[in-house]
């Protein structure tokens, strides 16, 4: 399905290099607008597969936009405290406060896709996953969060380059599991 996706859309370097100073300077007026407007939250969800450029985006909004106004949140694993409260519970405490932004990883989309893959949860299981995280989302709005949601997504030999490329690198190395091959 994904694979439709991959359009191989590219912004030449030069673009990038003249564009990215208005993008950055909106960004940052944006930010400062909804500091001072005192609504919000901003939640923006990073989800995807690994290796695709997840870290590397949140990386790049808080080189570019003020670090006092924005919080990244990164999930993994439930601890034991965690699931022992329903699954919204841990991502509740990590709502931003008003006039800010939150950039969650991979947020509450993680456990069902991964259950998913693993065959850990059949269609009605997943389904349920689903229509619950359909009524966060819809109780977060309806309390004036602004949600944004990107999915990123690579192609199989890209992914296959990009994890090396990972596994090769001292500093990276970590990020790549068992379960990412």
């Amino acid at each position: 399905m994904l694979e439709a996706a991959e359009t191989g859309h590219a912004i030449a370097r030069a673009r990038h290099a003249r564009e990215a100073p208005r993008l950055r300077e909106a960004l940052l007026n944006a930010q400062y607008d909804l500091s001072q407007s005192g609504r919000g939250p901003v939640i923006i969800v990073v989800s995807g597969v690994e290796g695709a450029g997840r870290h590397e985006t949140a990386n790049q909004l808080n080189a570019w936009m003020d670090p006092r106004h924005i919080h990244v949140s990164a999930f993994g694993d439930p601890t034991p405290e965690e699931a022992a409260h329903p699954p919204p519970w841990r991502y509740w405490n990590a709502l931003p406060a008003a006039g800010t932004i939150g950039v969650m990883m991979p947020a509450w989309y993680h456990e069902p896709r991964d259950g998913r893959a693993t065959g850990a949860l059949g269609d009605t299981a997943y389904d349920d996953a689903l229509q619950r995280i359909r009524a966060h989302e819809t109780m977060l709005c309806a309390s004036g969060v602004v949600l944004l949601k990107f999915w990123m997504h690579l192609s199989r030999p890209a992914l296959k380059q990009r994890l090396a490329a990972l596994r090769d690198d001292p500093e990276d190395a970590w990020r790549v599991t068992a379960e990412d091959h």
